[in-house]
């Protein structure tokens, strides 16, 4: 299976798709990305002036949709949309232990992130160098001792999703960063599933979608 893909793309933008375990952009050469395969391959088709701007990024581990533009106006336009959360959303789903009291919820934690190790732990408000964290959750399904969990994320920290979930007491299935090991899953179950926003040069809505890899509860209880 191919690492990326393309689902949408412009004169102004890509809306990409990325598998699990390949970086949206490296550090070290040697490390493929998904920025480095797109280059390539808009070079193999004869394009050039390329340009490419990450607007939204999603951690290696994490499958799912990201945004890169084209231009530097684009990146712009896209980037306030994500900072002053204006016609942009970004909805993710995951497989996690345990089941929330509530089928629907907030989660408000304050983070700091160690970057030595990179992490990040939830610590009490007016901790030096804590930044608010805020996320709302549905509950979609349930199965056996796990639960399916559609997220929406109103901040935008380091691993937050996955600190918050497991300081809630209810960890991503397959991190072993947050949560724990367990044989038979070697993919983080989080997926960035479903991105809308409004295209940087015409205003027009744009929404796209995928569905995870990782193995969901097959019925609702």
């Amino acid at each position: 299976m191919k690492k990326y893909k393309i689902l949408y793309e412009d004169k102004d933008l890509f809306v990409l798709y990325k598998s699990y375990g390949l970086a949206v952009q490296s550090a070290r050469p040697s490390v493929p990305d998904a920025l480095s395969m797109l280059r390539n391959d808009l070079m193999l088709r004869g394009d050039k002036n390329i340009e490419l701007f990450p607007v939204n990024r999603l951690d290696q581990p994490v499958e799912g949709i990201f945004l890169v533009a084209r231009n530097s106006k684009s990146a712009g336009e896209l980037s306030r949309q994500v900072s002053d959360h204006s016609h942009m959303e970004k909805i993710y789903q995951a497989l996690v232990y345990g089941r929330p009291l509530e089928k629907e919820g907030r989660l408000i934690d304050y983070l700091v992130k160690d970057n030595g190790h990179n992490v990040s732990c939830v610590v009490p408000a007016g901790t030096q160098n804590a930044k608010r964290s805020e996320l709302l959750y549905h509950m979609v399904r349930t199965w056996q001792d796990k639960s399916l969990l559609e997220i929406r994320i109103l901040t935008g920290r380091h691993h937050q999703i996955r600190v918050q979930l497991a300081h809630a007491g209810m960890p991503i299935v397959g991190d072993t960063k947050y949560g724990k090991a367990e044989s038979g899953f070697h993919q983080l179950s989080l997926c960035s599933c479903k991105l809308s926003f409004r295209h940087p040069r015409t205003g027009e809505p744009l929404s796209f979608q995928v569905e995870p890899t990782f193995p969901v509860p097959p019925t609702a209880l």
